[in-house]
């Protein structure tokens, strides 16, 4: 199965709109591939908090409509990371996963908000679902970027069957090291792959961390992008996730935690 990650840059005099066709430009010359993932905030840029309310848009909104005829296009499966989406109830940060035929399969609203009461913490409301993609390969696990602080996510993910983790963020370079350091925790101890991508440039003054990653089931760097926008491409292979746990059946031992809690 080949995955390509892509790294957008995030340039604030950069239109919205450019960005969205730039990256429907990059998802089309991912064909070939099985699986394309963007970031987490592309459109808008995730420390952008004071665009978030004029450029929310509905799941099926502009955004979705870009991605939807470029996943049809590469005739790939598009985690189209997230965008600031408007629903009843409020913003969301809001997945968007596609089908090859540029249906909208799958929405995973961010859990976990970042921000300590503020910034996306305060503008944003919070998901209440985890939530898992079926693909003829394996099956996707959907978190995105502060998600990745909280292991009982991904416990839950595994739970309900996920193999491959992804992640979009637009994390801070500040913090580079916990990203990388996570990707890999997280990888371990679910003893599945995770395919964490983020994004680079700089968001309303925050520089981005960059370094897209992804991570096989015994921890082991596949791929591993630098700063600057890039497309980070790798072949991962679903059935090591059942070989690895049966070499090495720690999952078995578990005995906290079992509960899965409620997901689609």
């Amino acid at each position: 199965m080949r995955a390509s990650l892509i790294q957008i840059a995030v340039d604030p005099d950069e239109s919205v709109e450019s960005r969205r066709r730039r990256a429907a430009a990059l998802v089309r010359e991912q064909r070939g591939a099985d699986l394309v993932v963007l970031p987490e905030l592309w459109t808008v840029g995730a420390f952008a908090y004071e665009s978030f309310a004029a450029e929310a848009e509905p799941a099926d909104g502009p955004t979705f409509a870009a991605m939807s005829g470029a996943a049809r296009d590469a005739g790939v499966w598009l985690h189209a990371g997230s965008v600031v989406e408007a629903a009843e109830g409020g913003l969301f940060n809001t997945t968007l996963v596609i089908s090859p035929a540029g249906e909208l399969v799958r929405t995973y609203r961010k859990i976990h908000r970042f921000g300590f009461d503020q910034g996306e913490a305060a503008l944003m409301e919070a998901g209440g679902e985890l939530v898992t993609v079926p693909l003829p390969e394996t099956t996707l696990g959907l978190a995105t970027c502060y998600d990745l602080r909280f292991p009982e996510l991904f416990r839950g993910l595994i739970g309900a069957g996920a193999e491959l983790l992804v992640v979009s963020a637009g994390w801070p370079a500040r913090r580079r090291a916990h990203w990388t350091l996570l990707a890999q925790a997280r990888a371990v101890e679910n003893q599945a792959y995770v395919l964490a991508c983020a994004s680079a440039g700089t968001h309303a003054g925050v520089e981005q961390a960059g370094h897209s990653i992804v991570v096989d089931p015994w921890g082991e760097v596949l791929a591993e992008a630098g700063t600057a926008e890039e497309v980070l491409t790798v072949e991962v292979d679903p059935a090591k996730v059942a070989r690895t746990r049966e070499q090495f059946p720690a999952l078995k031992d578990r005995r906290l935690g079992l509960e899965t809690p409620p997901h689609r």
